[in-house]
């Protein structure tokens, strides 16, 4: 049967129909990173029976960087950052510092466009590379962690990846401490979804500081532990 006759025999609303639920489909497994729609992200561990967690910072390094590891050293907590390239790049030796302090660093692409969603596959490959080779050079390590901006996936970034091997770590609970300013909002945001083997999203500001105190202060009270990445999904952040 030809497209035509189809398309007589069902009318255009059924492809109409067809198409936007493809469309949806596309656009929600894009948009959400839990979804594995187009590539496989480390959410949570959802085996994990202690009550063990990660947190993760995202967009660093910068000035706000030093306070929240300032808040880690306190609590004795590790933490993974996924730092920006060109933010790398103005603050090499706040990079120094984490790594210092003992915590883990991963890949959030070079530029952090706002297009990067756009990108092809060779300029998605040439930031992830870009960035590595900047933490390689303070770090001496070969990251194996990758963060999508925004935590956008596409074809695009799943053929680049298909390149470079990174692991893509998400998470399952977002404090949105990038759009809101609310900070109680936030707060109960996050503990209202704590769980074991949970992973949260933070970001490198000052305005994150004092939630990242209220929450440790709470996961200390409720028994919890902040671990790296690496413990918590039992994972290599770096080539060996």
């Amino acid at each position: 049967m030809t497209i035509l006759s189809l398309y007589m025999a069902f009318g255009v609303g059924y492809f109409i129909l067809v198409f936007l639920s493809w469309f949806i489909l596309v656009f929600l497994g894009s948009s959400f990173i839990s979804s594995n729609y187009h590539v496989k992200a480390y959410c949570n561990n959802p085996l994990e029976t202690q009550k063990n967690i990660a947190i993760t910072f995202d967009d660093g390094p910068n000035e706000a960087t030093l306070q929240v590891l300032d808040v880690l050293k306190k609590h004795n907590a590790k933490a993974t950052f996924f730092c920006i390239g060109k933010n790398i790049e103005k603050h090499p030796e706040i990079l120094q510092q984490i790594l210092s302090d003992g915590h883990i660093v991963g890949n959030h692409s070079y530029s952090h466009s706002p297009f990067f969603d756009f990108y092809r596959k060779n300029r998605v490959i040439a930031e992830i590379k870009k960035t590595d080779a900047l933490i390689e050079s303070i770090s001496g390590k070969q990251v194996q962690l990758f963060r999508p901006p925004y935590g956008v996936t596409n074809p695009s970034i799943r053929r680049a990846l298909e390149v470079t091997k990174h692991k893509v770590i998400g998470w399952n609970i977002r404090s949105l401490d990038g759009i809101l300013k609310d900070e109680k909002i936030i707060f109960t945001r996050i503990i209202n979804r704590i769980t074991p083997g949970s992973i949260v999203l933070l970001h490198d500001t000052a305005h994150s500081v004092n939630i990242l105190e209220r929450l440790m202060l709470y996961l200390e009270v409720n028994k919890y532990k902040v671990v790296s990445i690496e413990a918590l999904l039992n994972c290599e952040a770096y080539e060996n």
